[in-house]
């Protein structure tokens, strides 16, 4: 029976978790994992936690979270992982959508009053304090809220079409979409993510994506303690203390966004520098140039992924030495079935681009409460249409390039924004670069805009349209390029060229101003 109960390491004795701190890490065995999960899964239980309960966990990285998260799914209730740094409003929106019976909140949350309990109580979810005391996972009820009258529920066995994690899509094209993920959808992933990778007891990665995002609670939680291996959890991503944490609780790898890859690439690697067995990116495409720039400095294998968090994070990616790869490419189908279709669902010939779409045992049967979207979101024969457009090369490597919605219509033109992004990054000027549509009031409908962070002597803004004629055709020459200090992103670290665009469009009308 496949569920997050029963598919972790079988050796008790051997360390799942690493938690650094001072004086000393935190090291939890296997054995005391479980433990500590069953017992706060009978703590739940008390306070009246049943089937189908969603328990909003607004807690950072941390051996609480881990804890908590899983006791929710033992005891058959719904996880849903907040983002600790929400405001208010954000709570509330996230709480109210899930009916949340339980929210999870930092010690000294509640005397503070801050934004998640204001929240929870505006919804009447239980409010409890969550913390690891130095013996067990402290659940301090602070607020029985609407469990006040159902206490002393019976503890539960969970099955695998149970929903054990809710999380919103990022609402790139409007109000955020809830995403149920079984227990059998998860525990696919696990398994695709460990064949992938030929994860076994022997790796230890370090975790620096937050475990409120499908990435890191899968490819870098979940997965890893499915092969008996074993995670590295700091609080938080910090570049002055990655290697450091690395080296001395002995990773042997990671996986990141792009541009936490970037940021360890400005700072001086480690000297000598540990073997890495591979780095995997992952959530945002990866620039050729920064691919090897990683691949030389770090004397290891980059291989990127796919992944949405309706398939339950991974879809594709390129695969371990001595397979093939490519730069510029997700890669190849990993547990799931990859289709190119056009908008009538009918497959399209090699090479030829259109709506990457994929089915398989990871992927969810739908949002909740949302027929419209679902019903635009799948085909008859139930693939799940990304909302990317790409095409496969004839290995079957995907190439992505854009999403459907993201792609600039310029006079009838459509334009790659990752093309563009690829092909300026290659300035010997150029740290970082968006591309994205911005209005033309003109003839074309869209034009084309940039964001662009310098490095060393930098360059203007006309010297960067100049470069760029020598690259690209005249019509994918930008009209506009900013020049700016960092580029807006996302807690997880992704850049939504929507929301940089209306950026730059406000920075414009303020200047005006």
């Amino acid at each position: 029976m496949a569920t997050l109960a029963n598919t972790f390491g079988t050796d008790g004795s051997a360390t799942a978790i690493i938690v650094p701190s001072k004086p000393q890490a935190l090291t939890v065995s296997y054995k005391q994992l479980k433990s500590a999960v069953a017992t706060f899964q009978a703590k739940l239980a008390k306070l009246g936690i049943r089937p189908g309960d969603a328990v909003s966990i607004a807690l950072p990285n941390s051996y609480e979270f881990i804890v908590s998260f899983l006791a929710a799914s033992w005891q058959r209730g719904i996880a849903a992982p907040l983002n600790p740094a929400y405001k208010q409003e954000e709570f509330e929106f996230y709480i109210d959508d899930l009916s949340s019976a339980l929210a999870l909140v930092p010690q000294g949350s509640f005397e503070k009053d801050g934004p998640a309990v204001r929240a929870a109580r505006k919804y009447q979810a239980a409010i409890a304090e969550c913390y690891w005391n130095g013996k067990e996972v402290v659940l301090d009820v602070k607020d029985a809220g609407k469990l006040a009258s159902k206490g002393n529920q019976q503890i539960e066995t969970a099955q695998p079409d149970d929903i054990a994690l809710v999380l919103h899509t990022s609402g790139t094209t409007g109000r955020p979409k809830a995403v149920p993920l079984t227990h059998r959808n998860l525990t696919r992933t696990m398994k695709n993510i460990k064949a992938t990778y030929d994860l076994t007891p022997k790796d230890r990665t370090m975790l620096v994506m937050p475990l409120f995002h499908v990435h890191g609670l899968l490819a870098a939680f979940l997965a890893p303690l499915h092969a008996g291996g074993s995670a590295v959890v700091p609080p938080k991503f910090s570049a002055h203390e990655f290697w450091t944490d690395f080296i001395n609780h002995k990773a042997n790898w990671y996986t990141a966004v792009p541009t936490i890859h970037q940021i360890l690439l400005k700072n001086p690697p480690p000297n000598p520098k540990p073997e890495i067995r591979f780095i995997r990116s992952c959530s945002s495409p990866l620039s050729p140039k920064t691919f090897h720039e990683l691949e030389k400095t770090f004397n290891a294998p980059v291989l990127e992924a796919y992944a949405m968090t309706e398939a339950a994070h991974q879809m594709t990616s390129n695969p371990l030495p001595p397979g093939k790869r490519q730069p510029g490419s997700v890669g190849i189908g990993q547990g799931v079935e990859v289709k190119i279709l056009d908008q009538e669902g009918k497959e399209v010939p090699q090479g030829k681009e259109a709506e990457i779409c994929v089915r398989g045992e990871n992927v969810t049967k739908g949002y909740l409460n949302n027929p419209e979207a679902n019903k635009s979101s799948f085909t008859k024969d139930g693939f799940f249409r990304t909302g990317d457009q790409g095409k496969q090369d004839p290995d079957g490597y995907v190439i992505i390039t854009g999403r459907i919605k993201e792609l600039i219509n310029k006079g009838g033109e459509k334009i790659s924004p990752i093309e563009l992004d690829n092909t300026l990054a290659h300035h010997p000027g150029v740290g970082e670069v968006v591309s994205f549509a911005i209005p033309d009031p003109g003839h074309y409908g869209e034009d084309i805009g940039m964001a662009v962070v310098l490095k060393g002597k930098g360059a203007t803004e006309e010297e960067l349209k100049s470069w760029m004629t020598t690259k690209v055709a005249k019509f994918k020459v930008p009209k506009r390029i900013w020049i700016l200090k960092e580029i807006p992103k996302t807690a997880t670290g992704k850049i939504q060229r929507r929301k940089v665009a209306e950026a730059m469009l406000k920075k414009d009308t303020s200047a005006k101003l």
